[in-house]
């Protein structure tokens, strides 16, 4: 793919041979009756939308899952034309673009339907309609108000495609509540069945569900982080139903090196002062690229080895307590491997004691993306 010229020494790179791995791996796992969505949404989890959306379909996953109408119609504005599901509510106004670009919304209630049929646009409307069994997020959550949502569904522009719901815990030890969201689905799909007689597509679980229990998934999963290489949590990684691999790393280099006395503060605040003569290493990275500033103390990797973070991270500036002298230029690992040792996403998570998710959305677009086949 042709990259961007940028002008900083700092980039992460994006391994799409990765991602198509982890969506073959997936694959295999599941019953040949499921099928994929990629979920793309947040620019691809900060990898990069349009180029993981192709990898995906190339890699077998026929459909695309985003968070947001904009999210969408960028994708339909690079040359994308297989099925987008926007998984998120969208203004009752903007359906006719949905329409236009032949892009599948999310629904859920009443209220929405009788504004949506006030709206001036001819083209199908492809729904997709959420239930609420227990995330407490969006949905669809009594049998009475199905009901009464399925009989709002009277507009011959209306073509109800799938229905949807997430669970809260399929990535946790303790199964007790995926299983009570399961039957919750199921006593809903009953009351469904009785009152809509067209098929229709189902589709419940997300990564954790996916790879743990495949035996029970419907028509489609959503692979959202773990297509990225990133287990949803320590429990799916100890057990390890599939065989991933991470698709970021985030680099940088030295760009100034100087040994200073005893007692010298670095950064701001002054926080860290120096034990003894040290030497410290400048890297053009901060907060404002993800480096946020409670990253403060922990490792990078320069020369294979690790090295930690001194002082207050900056907006655009980070320092690192060195070893010894290295030449301005000397490549820094923040995520990923080098000479045989390795930061992981998910021990960056748990310095910041949080998911890896919000790590990998955190890292800025001001820095490249280089994608890597």
């Amino acid at each position: 793919m042709t990259e961007k010229t940028f002008y900083r020494d700092s980039w992460a790179n994006i391994h799409l041979n990765h991602i198509a791995f982890n969506i073959q791996q997936l694959k295999q796992r599941l019953s040949p009756d499921t099928n994929i969505y990629a979920v793309v949404k947040a620019n691809a989890y900060g990898h990069g939308d349009i180029e993981v959306a192709k990898t995906a379909l190339e890699a077998g996953a026929p459909r695309l899952a985003v968070a947001i109408l904009d999210e969408a119609i960028r994708l339909r504005d690079a040359g994308i034309t297989v099925p987008i599901l926007v998984m998120g509510w969208i203004r009752p106004e903007d359906v006719w673009i949905a329409a236009e670009r032949d892009i599948t919304v999310t629904f859920f209630q009443k209220q929405w339907l009788e504004q949506v049929k006030k709206m001036d646009f001819s083209k199908p409307l492809t729904l997709h309609m959420k239930w609420d069994t227990g995330m407490g997020r969006i949905g669809i959550r009594e049998e009475a108000e199905l009901i009464e949502v399925l009989h709002n569904l009277n507009d011959d522009r209306f073509k109800l495609e799938g229905i949807f719901t997430h669970f809260a815990t399929a990535d946790e030890a303790e199964i007790a509540y995926y299983k009570e969201q399961q039957t919750r689905f199921n006593q809903l799909f009953a009351c469904f069945q009785a009152h809509w007689t067209k098929p229709v597509i189902l589709h419940t679980g997300n990564s954790a569900a996916s790879m743990r229990f495949p035996e029970e998934m419907k028509h489609f999963v959503r692979f959202g982080i773990s297509m990225y290489g990133l287990y949803p949590s320590k429990v799916a990684k100890a057990e390890e139903p599939i065989k991933l691999k991470p698709a970021m790393s985030l680099h940088s280099r030295l760009i100034h090196v100087k040994k200073v006395p005893a007692q010298t503060a670095i950064s701001y605040g002054a926080t860290y002062k120096t034990d003894k003569e040290e030497w410290i290493g400048t890297v053009p990275l901060g907060y404002a690229d993800g480096i946020i500033r409670k990253l403060q103390g922990m490792d990078v990797l320069v020369n294979g080895q690790r090295m930690p973070i001194v002082g207050r991270v900056c907006m655009d500036q980070f320092m690192v307590k060195l070893d010894q002298s290295y030449p301005i230029g000397t490549l820094v690992t923040i995520i990923g491997s080098q000479s045989g040792n390795a930061i992981e996403m998910d021990e960056i998570a748990d310095y910041l004691d949080t998911i890896s998710y919000e790590v990998a959305c955190t890292i800025s677009a001001r820095v490249p993306r280089l994608y890597r086949e």
